[in-house]
């Protein structure tokens, strides 16, 4: 195992294009705000400090988080102790080092995009490996879908956010609130 840290903070996809601009998601601003105010707790309050690692999705042509374009840049500067990994698939750990940077005892706190796409694989990805999960409500986001079956229609981003989090909570993980932060990351081992 790469690394002693029981606590761990996995920010998924949490990149300019789908955050800003036109082609943000319709929660951008307050996703953004959250996961801000979660980074920045895990920087300078968190003792011990949790592993950070930022995950970028290198999206295809045409995407908002097309790969080398400014839309795929990380909306938060890692710092020098942070990790980075791009990654393709929407299971983070899928053909990627993520699995040895994280112990499999380690708690990882989930946060970023999207709920229905990697927010979802990767949660799932990392119960299945053993590891505690901690998904924070209002850390993450999706788009709105058009639903094409069923009479059509469009199905918004925070229904989704919320069928999300109670597959995830009945699969085993454990759904918090902005207001549970301050113990978030407190190492109880």
């Amino acid at each position: 195992m790469a690394t002693s840290h029981h606590r761990v903070l996995l920010l998924l996809d949490v990149q300019e294009g789908m955050l800003s601009g036109k082609k943000a998601i319709p929660a951008a601003t307050q996703v953004r705000n959250n996961v801000t105010t979660i980074l920045n707790h895990a920087r300078y309050k968190a003792n011990p400090p949790p592993l950070i690692i930022h995950v970028r999705n290198d999206g295809g042509s045409g995407e908002p988080d097309e790969l080398g374009t400014p839309g795929w840049q990380l909306i938060h500067k890692p710092l020098p102790s942070e990790q980075v990994i791009d990654k393709s698939k929407n299971n983070a750990f899928a053909g990627t080092k993520l699995g040895k940077l994280i112990p499999e005892d380690a708690v990882i706190v989930v946060v970023g995009l999207q709920s229905d796409f990697c927010i979802r694989a990767t949660c799932s990805a990392a119960l299945g490996r053993g590891n505690a999960v901690l998904l924070i409500r209002g850390s993450h986001t999706t788009f709105d879908r058009l639903e094409v079956l069923h009479g059509g229609g469009i199905t918004p981003a925070r229904t989704i956010e919320r069928e999300v989090e109670a597959e995830l909570e009945e699969a085993g993980v454990v759904v918090l609130d902005m207001k549970d932060l301050p113990v978030i990351f407190a190492d109880d081992r």
